[in-house]
């Protein structure tokens, strides 16, 4: 299974957070899952980081770069794909990460219920 994290999920598995859910946590470990991270997740922590609305470690990049995750860019394809989305969620990072999830075919691990609403793959975390 191909699986993303959304934001908060990383946040959480990179924390250690009891809030991330067993099953959650099992999908992300097993070895046999690739995990993606994408770059608008990177960006939102980023973005939030700099508006002092998120306290990250000073070695953010390096603790994320040693985690046994794949990148995931934002190429065209993902932005075209935004088109198509229903206005569910106005939140243009999660929007970002469901486009992604869409069109590569990825489960998305996220917390969030309103992007059931789309119709993708969910592990709720």
């Amino acid at each position: 299974m191909n699986l993303l994290l959304d934001t908060h999920v990383l946040l959480w598995w990179l924390s250690d957070a009891s809030t991330l859910s067993e099953k959650s946590r099992m999908a992300v470990a097993d070895g046999k899952n690739l995990v993606f991270v994408s770059a608008v997740s990177v960006w939102e922590i980023r973005i939030k980081e700099a508006l002092n609305k998120l306290k990250i470690p000073a070695n953010f990049e390096s603790v994320l770069a040693v985690q046994p995750f794949e990148s995931l860019a934002i190429t065209h394809e993902h932005a075209h794909a935004i088109k198509d989305l229903p206005a569910y969620h106005s939140d243009p990072f999660d929007r970002m990460l469901v486009a992604q999830a869409k069109a590569e075919g990825f489960t998305l691990v996220t917390r969030d219920v309103h992007l059931k609403k789309y119709r993708i793959r969910i592990l709720a975390a």
